[in-house]
């Protein structure tokens, strides 16, 4: 992706009202507790069939550790595209998907790859970069699909 052309398709907002509402109480108990706002945008590549799953039903744990679990068993964000785009899947139309999605990071700390779960007083794991870990399936919210080439 970097120094290369990337042709956008489309951004398609994603809106799921069951899932949003779960991911607002959420971010209210996260704000309540830890006295402050957490969400940061998140970019998560995947593959298209992924994508639809994603939508109709969260980011689900279930599928955790298919790309690996450096960091933690969990769902993968990054705050850097490119890293995002290692992980997407080129569909029969040579398009590419990743989402853009609104993710509760909380308290963090350094993951590893024995992490089933985040240690008790923290919300996520981090490779204290770029790579943020969720555990909980109503922490993140993809809020937007884009497709490219």
């Amino acid at each position: 992706m970097k120094e290369k052309y990337t042709q956008i398709i489309k951004i398609e907002r994603v809106q799921n009202e069951r899932w949003y509402m779960q991911y607002l109480a959420h971010k209210e108990d996260f704000e309540r507790r830890l006295k402050m706002d957490t969400e940061v945008s998140l970019y998560h590549g995947c593959s298209e069939q992924a994508a639809h799953s994603i939508i109709e039903d969260c980011f689900n744990r279930s599928f955790a550790a298919v790309h690996g679990t450096a960091y933690g068993i969990g769902v993968y964000f990054s705050s850097k595209a490119d890293y995002s785009h290692k992980y997407t899947e080129i569909n029969t139309n040579g398009e590419r998907c990743m989402f853009r999605a609104r993710v509760l990071v909380g308290k963090t700390i350094r993951g590893n790859k024995s992490m089933k779960t985040r240690p008790l007083g923290f919300d996520s794991t981090t490779n204290e970069n770029h790579i943020f870990v969720t555990y909980h399936d109503a922490q993140a919210y993809a809020e937007y699909l884009i497709t490219y080439k």
